[in-house]
């Protein structure tokens, strides 16, 4: 890793420190500079302003979010078993510290700046859910009912975000969830399964 790679890596995991206990307003980038090991000069060589930089953490998120692979469909399986493993890839992947770190730093702001709120999910939109390629794929083979496969895969997310990233979210514990995944597809599967 260059020099310069470093130092804006270590500026942007300073900002997260500082944004997560000051809040974006009231967070100073001199405070971010030397919580960085770098001066405020080298800061702006590399971020312009302060939102320059917490746009740089939304970019790390819809980045993180849009290397989860895509999961095929997979015609010589049953499709339940197949959603409970894509879906146990994504909360692993949303639910992991870094990741709900950065999410409850950023929301926050998002509840304050709703231009900014919308331009994240604009950009996060233009990404699919490793699961919609499934649903699709499995919508096409005649295993799922023909429907909208972004809004199947919504309605699914949001079932399955309700008990496993908004309790942790919001309470900051782990939900026991012995079963709620499985069921969470077998709710899906009672409206989306193609009639045999």
């Amino acid at each position: 890793m260059k020099l310069t790679d470093k130092k804006r890596k270590d500026i942007i995991e300073a900002a997260i420190a500082e944004f997560r206990e000051n809040g974006f307003l009231a967070a100073k980038t001199t405070s971010i500079a030397k919580r960085a090991g770098v001066s405020s000069r080298t800061l702006y060589k590399h971020f312009e302003t302060k939102e320059a930089l917490f746009d740089a953490i939304t970019e790390i998120m819809i980045e993180r979010n849009a290397a989860m692979a895509p999961v095929p469909y997979d015609p010589g399986r049953p499709v339940a078993e197949q959603l409970v493993e894509g879906l146990e890839r994504y909360v692993a992947v949303i639910t992991e510290p870094e990741a709900m770190g950065l999410t409850r730093m950023v929301i926050s702001e998002f509840l304050r700046d709703l231009d900014r709120s919308r331009a994240f999910f604009a950009e996060s939109a233009k990404h699919d859910y490793p699961v919609k390629r499934l649903i699709e794929e499995a919508m096409a083979a005649g295993a799922l009912r023909k429907a909208d496969p972004e809004l199947a895969t919504n309605q699914l997310l949001g079932l399955v975000k309700a008990f496993f990233f908004w309790p942790e979210f919001l309470a900051g514990e782990k939900p026991e969830s012995e079963g709620a995944l499985q069921d969470c597809v077998a709710m899906f599967l009672c409206h989306y399964k193609a009639k045999e």
